[in-house]
């Protein structure tokens, strides 16, 4: 899934590709994609992007017709950049193109999705808190002002594991599976702490952990093209989605605790004292 880094570099390269572009084409060819039907998708043709923002994982273009196109990618979801966009006929329910995006100057982009679950999401809008998703987010921990306290006051009373509130996007916008499991290895933290428990060097060990870990994904995000994003991010993981491999801290290997529909990667050595943690779903599997 997309998180925080890579969006950020998707509205980075947008903003400087279409500002001041005015939209030739908007076609929807997954109709469960679009979840709004007023304003239409179709007034935003003949409207200039002035302004390109993110909001946690959602991506925010506005226009100069007072609409916004604001849309999420979900878990399998991508954006596929054309500097002149394809002629080509898209035919609904025989494609992964979800949503042609064209522009007056011949360029434009195509919003993907792999697989059978589909869960991306387009949004015509006057304003992006008509969103539900983005009416509901927590701060993003990159704004300026969200600092140590701050974060610490969002984990009083909250007897939740820790990676579910880092994942939680109504407590903290734009991280996801992959950068809370680099967040924690990083701060030496098992995903199983109970966030009401911490106490305060941990909290302090955590937000210098997810500060420094988002920060460095930006920059590694910055100035590529969305084709360069996903592998950027992959190159940059420790644990997350290297199942097996060494731990590039202390060498022990890499484990995965398997979910419905995920998993989560740790080191036990340097995150939960050399414990492996239980794997819930294969627990089930064995009573």
């Amino acid at each position: 899934m997309p998180e925080m880094p890579e969006v950020e570099g998707l509205v980075e390269f947008l903003g400087g590709r279409i500002t001041r572009l005015r939209i030739d084409k908007a076609t929807v060819s997954a109709i469960n994609a679009l979840k709004t039907f007023d304003p239409p998708l179709s007034a935003l043709v003949g409207s200039a992007v002035i302004d390109a923002r993110r909001h946690g994982k959602f991506v925010d273009l506005t226009t100069d017709a007072g609409i916004h196109l604001v849309f999420h990618l979900a878990k399998a979801g991508w954006l596929r950049w054309y500097d002149t966009l394809p002629a080509t006929i898209i035919k609904p329910g025989k494609t992964p193109i979800a949503l042609r995006v064209g522009f007056d100057d011949g360029s434009g982009f195509d919003l993907t999705e792999a697989g059978t679950k589909k869960s991306l999401a387009v949004y015509a809008v006057r304003s992006p808190d008509e969103v539900p998703g983005i009416a509901r987010l927590g701060p993003d921990p990159l704004s300026e002002g969200f600092d140590r306290q701050a974060f610490g006051a969002l984990l009083v009373g909250r007897r939740t594991q820790i990676k579910g509130v880092l994942r939680d996007q109504s407590i903290i916008a734009g991280i996801g599976n992959a950068y809370s499991d680099e967040i924690l290895h990083a701060a030496k933290m098992s995903p199983y702490a109970l966030a009401a428990t911490l106490a305060d060097d941990e909290v302090d060990r955590l937000f210098a952990a997810m500060t420094t870990t988002l920060t460095e994904a930006v920059e590694a995000a910055r100035g590529k093209p969305p084709a360069e994003l996903k592998d950027a991010k992959r190159r940059g993981m420790r644990v997350h989605g290297r199942r097996g491999e060494a731990c590039p801290v202390c060498g022990d290997e890499v484990r995965s605790v398997f979910f419905a529909d995920n998993s989560l990667e740790y080191c036990p050595t340097c995150q939960t004292g050399g414990k492996l943690l239980a794997d819930r779903r294969l627990s089930r599997l064995l009573k």
